[in-house]
């Protein structure tokens, strides 16, 4: 198959989970013999090629007001007409119909569409491909992808946006194929309306990692001398539950260290640091590899207080036999089970984050049940292969039911 991806963004500008899946399903499929190329979205005008680990990657010039790819926030108002544009920028239409052109794709597939509005469904329809449309966000139901506001989680989705996003429901009847990163993701977006017209599928995001536990003494009991080491690896955000996070680990009763791994924006960083400042247990490392960080803790937490489209993070921390409590929102329950292998704890109760962390600290005989089960409780999780056959199977079924839609008579058909 020849295939072109579109995206918000691609290596080396990754931006959290999303680009990660998407360059292990782009380098995946090209190794199986798929012709592959990327198109995603740049800092500088026009539009620009270059091959990383032998991919064609085109990177075209944002036309908006800043590109979305930066360290610092912009203020409110730039913020506001970016969205502004981005509900359809049409300007960025040319740039799908170029590449189209130059690669003739069999058909092609959508990731985050942030930067390139839904026009991109537009001009892929005008240039007849079938699309399919992986999802990994709230895009398509909120400007910011995340349904999260002033510190809270978004029940249901305010005015601004139902402005913001009106007729896109509509327009996702060009879509032929949807994936949903996790249950929840393709539920929520098929309840609101949209892909009326697409096969729904769920595909797991696949983690590959070592084939044993990097440490398998940390498997073993820990006795209650020892301060139980707790790990957050992440974006440094409050959708993210780092504050919910901080707070609740000063609060323990018990000895106890927490890492927290990752980077964000500039004055999230400082924010989350300050009301740490008092605490020396506490410990910010900055980027870490998964292999650094998860022989440095004893249980992994993902405190998220949005409804987290799948949790990568989940099930690396598993992948290296470390437990997980992790919040119940969003794709999240669909990889940590309580008790198979972590806890699960409720951003609409705070205090069961805490009672989470004591509970593993007054039982070790459970922690140690926990990182024995945690890996072989998201094997197929690790497994490239199950997810690139995924995805093989989608793009096959997508472009049969195209023939078989192009071969169906019409109406008006003698006979």
């Amino acid at each position: 198959m020849k295939l072109l991806f579109i995206s918000s963004l691609y290596a080396p500008n990754i931006g959290g989970g999303a680009e990660i899946i998407l360059q292990r399903t782009v380098e995946g499929l090209h190794k199986r013999g798929h012709l592959v190329s990327v198109l995603a979205t740049g800092p500088e005008p026009g539009l620009k090629e270059e091959m990383i680990n032998q991919i064609k990657v085109y990177r075209a010039g944002l036309r908006n007001f800043y590109w979305h790819f930066t360290d610092q926030r912009p203020g409110k108002l730039l913020r506001l007409g970016w969205h502004l544009r981005d509900r359809y920028n049409g300007g960025m239409r040319e740039y799908v119909k170029r590449v189209i052109t130059l690669e003739q794709p069999d058909l092609v597939v959508c990731h985050n569409l942030p930067g390139w509005s839904v026009s991109a469904w537009d001009e892929i329809t005008a240039a007849g491909k079938p699309i399919v449309q992986v999802l990994h966000d709230l895009y398509l139901l909120c400007p910011s992808s995340s349904m999260f506001k002033n510190g809270q989680r978004c029940r249901s989705q305010c005015g601004r946006c139902e402005h913001f996003r009106k007729g896109h429901d509509v327009r996702s009847e060009q879509v032929s194929a949807v994936v949903g990163v996790s249950r929840f993701m393709l539920d929520t977006l098929q309840a609101k309306g949209y892909f009326q017209n697409a096969r729904g599928y769920v595909v797991h995001n696949a983690s590959p990692r070592p084939a044993v536990p990097v440490n398998p003494k940390n498997q073993s009991p820990v006795p209650n001398k020892t301060p139980l080491r707790f790990g957050f690896m992440g974006s440094l955000s409050e959708p993210k539950g780092v504050r919910w996070l901080i707070q609740q680990f000063q609060a323990l009763p018990f000895d106890a260290t927490l890492h927290i791994a990752g980077r964000g924006q500039l004055d999230d960083e400082a924010r989350f640091k300050a009301l740490a400042k008092d605490s020396p247990r506490i410990t910010f490392v900055g980027y870490q590899t998964p292999e650094a960080f998860y022989q440095q803790i004893d249980v992994a937490i993902v405190p998220s207080i949005w409804n987290e489209p799948f949790g990568m993070v989940a099930v690396e921390a598993c992948a290296y036999a470390k437990p997980v409590i992790a919040s119940r929102m969003g794709g999240l329950p669909e990889i940590i089970q309580d008790p198979l292998n972590g806890l699960l704890c409720d951003p609409d109760d705070p205090d069961s984050l805490g009672l989470a962390m004591l509970k593993l600290h007054q039982q070790p005989a459970l922690l140690a049940r926990l990182s024995s089960q945690a890996r072989v409780s998201v094997a197929s999780l690790l497994d490239l292969d199950l997810m690139l056959d995924s995805y093989q199977s989608i793009f096959a079924q997508t472009l049969l039911d195209k023939i078989v839609r192009h071969d169906e008579p019409s109406l008006s058909d003698p006979g």
